[in-house]
């Protein structure tokens, strides 16, 4: 959707070189940095001439905190959305970045939202997102379809963490 919506870059973070490349070439974001084998935030940095960049959608917590506060802009926004990497920061976590760039941090989560707020954002998506899943300019990446019944497979599918695209389990 940022590409669709007019950001001049996209820069996307994964641990492995299949997922990244899928990044770069199935997503469309720019560029795509292994962080197992690169320093994520020195290429960020290098990828806007170390001006950083102006939003971060962080699904992993503490494992990046530092990071994104190294590789935000000034100005710029941290939105958390989980805590895949944990939620406790480790010692020597330096959060002096909030005030020298004037970052924001929000974090967010529907669970806690009330049903009339997620029903609106449901609307906004149908209204922004839908006509653009119809006319194929957006898709849905699926990466396979599994019975009910084989739930585990599909849970063993996720612990490898080598899924691309969704897995949707059907209910015959």
């Amino acid at each position: 959707m940022s590409v669709a919506d007019g950001a001049s870059a996209v820069y996307a973070t994964a641990r492995q070189d299949a997922k990244c490349e899928f990044a770069v070439k199935e997503l469309g974001a720019t560029k795509a940095f292994n962080t197992s084998t690169q320093d994520w935030v020195a290429e960020v940095l290098k990828a806007t001439d170390n001006k950083g960049v102006d939003i971060i959608v962080d699904f992993v917590g503490a494992d990046y905190f530092q990071g994104n506060l190294d590789a935000i802009a000034r100005d710029g926004i941290i939105v958390n959305l989980g805590f895949l990497g944990g939620s406790k920061l480790p010692a020597g976590v330096d959060i002096g970045g909030f005030v020298r760039k004037r970052i924001r941090y929000e974090g967010s989560s529907l669970r806690s939202r009330s049903e009339d707020y997620q029903m609106s954002l449901r609307d906004q998506l149908v209204k922004h997102a839908l006509p653009r899943f119809i006319d194929g300019s957006f898709k849905i990446v699926i990466e396979k379809v599994l019975s009910w019944k084989d739930i585990q497979e599909a849970h063993r599918l996720m612990d490898q963490n080598k899924t691309k695209g969704k897995l949707i389990c059907t209910v015959d």
